[in-house]
């Protein structure tokens, strides 16, 4: 049997049918060690695969003394917990980086990605969008769309107020997991799913989507699509956009490179180097036509802005007389000269 991708035990919300909804998951693994995928095959049968197991409370007994005797504290302590509960358990075994195809095969990697455990577009979520249901995420829980009403009338009979929330396929992340060294002015708009590096401080009009986010110390006022990276030290301004791979941005991955800085209001559509800039209100697609210009103001010839993906110390501005959109570089006009080249 090959080395095991992840491993979550985890409890969640069924709907009067016993379809799962949302899976919480205390400690996911990454790579978890062999010691783990012995308990699995000895306790629960497990033999390869990615599987979803509903475990009921003799499972949750057998797997708590199994982890204990193995020495794995944290997991004995959590199969313990979960056979007190209420709740339904379930443990989410990926031998593999496949597509996911259940509720719990999903949150467990979303649960990868806001642990830190993994990196945006470094794990497989294809298909997620259908396999996840859209759920109404309510003061009492997650409830299915087609019981909400019946729920709410309950409530009010027992002289409660349900309280909708959203109507989402994805819960907001600090449900779940709020990672170590961040600030989140509003929790709502940042969905489970995100990668919020250590430093990082999410005021209240930034957002970030699932399978994006932030590298480390970061500011975030605008919007991080979905696919996204920040890496290190930059700042997203009031109002800004990133396009995502679900917005427009097709395969392309944008990230943004360390030290960077996107002006209040202004989009981005190609991936930036270190240390660039995007004035206030300035839109870059991959398809803008942008005149280079050297040292001294001087053009040097255009050329279209997926040609300076990637590339450092670039400052992107709209002439205010012209309308064009302009390139300045510290670097020589010479380098710029070699990226109007490289596009014919």
């Amino acid at each position: 049997m090959t080395a095991l991708f992840s491993f979550g035990l985890g409890i969640g919300t069924q709907n009067n049918n016993s379809e799962w909804l949302e899976v919480f998951y205390p400690q996911p693994l990454i790579a978890p060690s062999d010691t783990i995928k012995n308990v699995l095959a000895e306790n629960l049968g497990y033999f390869g695969g990615n599987q979803t197991l509903t475990l009921d409370t003799v499972a949750l007994e057998k797997l708590a003394t199994a982890f204990a005797e193995a020495g794995e504290d944290a997991l004995s302590s959590i199969a313990d917990q979960f056979k007190h509960s209420e709740k339904p358990a379930v443990a989410s075994i990926l031998e593999t980086d496949d597509n996911p195809t259940t509720v719990p095969e999903g949150y467990l990697k979303l649960h990868l990605l806001s642990h830190r455990l993994v990196t945006p577009n470094n794990i497989n979520l294809t298909g997620l969008f259908g396999v996840l249901p859209n759920v109404a995420w309510t003061s009492e829980g997650a409830i299915d769309i087609n019981e909400l009403a019946e729920r709410q009338l309950r409530a009010r009979l027992n002289k409660r107020t349900l309280s909708v929330n959203s109507v989402d396929k994805f819960p907001k992340m600090v449900d779940y997991v709020v990672p170590s060294g961040v600030r989140i002015a509003h929790t709502a708009r940042v969905r489970l799913g995100a990668y919020i590096g250590e430093g990082t401080t999410i005021m209240h009009e930034g957002f970030v989507n699932f399978n994006a986010g932030t590298e480390s110390t970061s500011m975030v006022e605008g919007r991080i699509s979905q696919g996204v990276f920040v890496k290190s030290g930059s700042d997203l301004g009031g109002g800004s956009s990133t396009m995502g791979t679900l917005s427009g941005g097709g395969n392309i991955i944008i990230t943004v490179g360390s030290q960077c800085l996107l002006g209040a209001n202004a989009g981005l559509g190609i991936p930036l180097g270190d240390r660039c800039t995007v004035e206030a209100g300035l839109y870059i697609t991959a398809g803008t036509v942008v005149t280079l210009l050297d040292d001294h103001g001087e053009t040097v010839g255009q050329t279209k802005a997926r040609e300076l993906a990637n590339k450092d110390d670039l400052l992107f501005r709209r002439n205010s007389i012209t309308g064009t959109v302009e390139c300045l570089t510290n670097k020589s006009a010479v380098e710029l000269n070699e990226a109007l080249h490289a596009s014919n």
